[in-house]
């Protein structure tokens, strides 16, 4: 495993202790966080009880990172896909259909955007859309959800 990969499980699995049965949050039951698709709609939860606080740049990251590494994770498992960096965001992308075509999804991005917009930037809808890219995908295709 390299050492992004190793870094992005070893984030999830973080998450998923620290926030797995937490008596802070009613709707997060043991098991909650076990890396299936319906969990993402408990991280969806958690991070609308995120987005009630004053967060800053700092708090976005932090929380971006960690849960974003999740989101990625559970992706991963259920459809697929790689990590690469990129250098010009300091993201991880996730990339699935090498090398006949490309679909990417950046969890960081949509997690701080879930804290920021609300709804709009539903985490099981992005997994969802994610999932049906990868299923249609064509020789060629060269699409980054966002």
């Amino acid at each position: 495993m390299h050492q992004l990969m190793a870094d992005i499980v070893h984030t999830a699995d973080s998450f998923t202790k620290n926030f797995g049965n937490n008596p802070i949050y009613s709707f997060i039951e043991n098991g909650s966080f076990d890396y299936s698709v319906e969990s993402l709609t408990v991280v969806d939860k958690l991070l609308e009880e995120f987005s009630n606080y004053e967060l800053d740049e700092d708090a976005l990251y932090n929380i971006a990172s960690m849960v974003g590494c999740y989101v990625f994770e559970t992706a991963r498992k259920n459809y697929g896909g790689e990590y690469l960096w990129v250098e010009k965001e300091q993201q991880p992308v996730l990339i699935a259909g090498l090398p006949d075509f490309q679909i990417s999804i950046r969890a960081w991005d949509k997690v701080k955007g879930r804290l920021i917009n609300g709804e709009e930037d539903n985490i099981p809808f992005y997994i969802a859309g994610y999932k049906e890219h990868i299923e249609h995908g064509k020789k060629g295709d060269f699409i980054m959800i966002v």
